[in-house]
Formats: C-alpha cells, sequence, structure tokens
C-alpha cells in the first residue's frame, strides 16, 4: 500500500511525458508541413483555373466565324 500511495504521490513518469511531449511536437510539425503544402497546391490550382480561363477564350470561335 505504501508503495501504491508513493508512487502516486511521486506524479507520472517523466519518460512518458517527454515521449508525449515529442509526439506533439512531431504532430505539430507534420501538421505545419501539410497546412504549407495545402497552401502552395491551392496557389497552383488558382493559377491553373485563371490559365484555363484565359486559355478557354483563346481557343473560342468568334460568333461571326462560325458555319452558318
Amino acid at each position: 500500500m505504501a508503495k501504491a500511495i508513493f508512487g502516486y504521490m511521486n506524479g507520472p513518469d517523466p519518460r512518458a511525458v517527454a515521449n508525449v511531449a515529442a509526439d506533439n511536437r512531431r504532430l505539430r510539425d507534420r501538421v505545419a508541413d501539410l497546412e504549407a503544402l495545402v497552401s502552395r497546391l491551392q496557389q497552383e490550382n488558382d493559377a491553373l483555373a485563371a490559365a484555363a480561363m484565359d486559355a478557354s477564350t483563346l481557343l473560342s470561335v468568334p460568333e461571326q466565324m462560325q458555319p452558318a
């Protein structure tokens, strides 16, 4: 019983706390990397969408040149 009380009073295992802190740091870094990737892909998508809109006006045939 004394060992259980003594263990309870000492708090959590420092190794477990260090592991959780390391996991949190690793996950935060991964989330930051993924957010940067999403941002880059959104910018590329916007640029491609704008280029597609410009290309569609260049590829269209004017009304007066349509076959009768």
